[in-house]
């Protein structure tokens, strides 16, 4: 008879398998990409968050991540003056929603992870397996970065003959701490080599340095008046592609990536349109930047130049 117990929750970022999927975390972000280590343990099989077993994983992932240079933020210490604590059963969909929502710091990547634990009861003596499976999102876009999975060693792990459920979880937080060393020791070396973009080169990059996705809004800014912009926007350093994705009259909505951080992009943007001569007003929101004309342009546009 076995007995399944899943423990769940995300650590951010992945680095199992080809060099092709887990590449798309190096340098999407800017600098570095801020990670943001969550729970989705919505199944009612799942230990929900705030269990032993999940916080000595969570711990100890986190631990290697810092220890390589990458930022790891307390989901309870951005999330503490605006939402609810202490939440279990929680959907991808609520993880997404809280990642995005949090500004101070923004947050880059998450990735929903689980633990799967089963003991088999051999009457002498009971095994136990498991295995961790998971995937890594991209926050702003929802682009899917890449799935994973690592499993304990076969008929090795074992407890007690007697064991009950107290039992069996801590003998699986002391097994899953091996597990979490193991992988959290992959996870911060990997992501910290392909951070330096020196080799494993993923289709669309350049030089190593895996291009971001910008939605660039422009509004009540006369077609004309685009078609120069889009001439400045092929000539940003970093420019990767882009495509339109609505045209009215009045106002273009571009797809548009780039291996620039978003500082560089919007000072990019604020040194064209004073070259286009235009009055505007820039906002920027996660992976968005909103640029409203707020007067007609008096003066004749410059001519495009290089430098940028």
């Amino acid at each position: 008879m076995k007995i399944y117990k899943s423990i769940s929750f995300i650590f951010v970022t992945f680095i199992f398998g080809l060099i092709s999927i887990s590449a798309s975390v190096a340098h999407a972000f800017g600098d570095r990409p801020n990670l943001l280590i969550m729970g989705e343990d919505v199944d009612d099989d799942a230990i929900p968050r705030q269990n032993r077993v999940f916080n000595r994983v969570l711990n100890t992932v986190s631990n290697q991540m810092q220890a390589v240079g990458f930022d790891v933020y307390d989901e309870t210490a951005v999330t503490l003056d605006h939402f609810a604590q202490g939440r279990v059963r929680r959907s991808k969909a609520e993880l997404l929603d809280i990642a995005r929502s949090v500004r101070k710091p923004p947050i880059d990547v998450v990735v929903s992870f689980k633990i799967f634990a089963s003991l088999q009861d051999k009457g002498f003596v009971q095994k136990v397996n498991a295995h961790i499976e998971g995937q890594m999102i991209q926050v702003n876009s929802g682009k899917f970065l890449g799935s994973f999975e690592v499993k304990s060693p076969e008929d090795i792990w074992t407890a007690p003959a007697d064991c009950n459920r107290d039992c069996v979880i801590d003998v699986v937080g002391d097994y899953s701490k091996i597990l979490a060393n193991d992988l959290g020791a992959v996870l911060a070396e990997n992501l910290a080599f392909i951070h330096t973009g020196s080799s494993g080169m993923a289709s669309g990059s350049v030089n190593g340095v895996i291009a971001s996705d910008y939605s660039l809004i422009f509004d009540n800014i006369a077609p004309e008046i685009m078609s120069e912009i889009e001439e400045y926007l092929v000539i940003f350093s970093g420019y990767q592609a882009h495509r339109p994705t609505y045209t009215s009259a009045r106002r273009s909505e571009i797809f548009y990536q780039s291996t620039i951080e978003s500082a560089k992009l919007q000072r990019n943007l604020t040194k064209m349109l004073a070259q286009l001569s235009l009055r505007v007003r820039i906002t920027f929101s996660g992976n968005t930047f909103m640029v409203e004309q707020i007067s007609v342009p008096g003066i004749s546009a410059k001519p495009v130049a290089d430098g940028w």
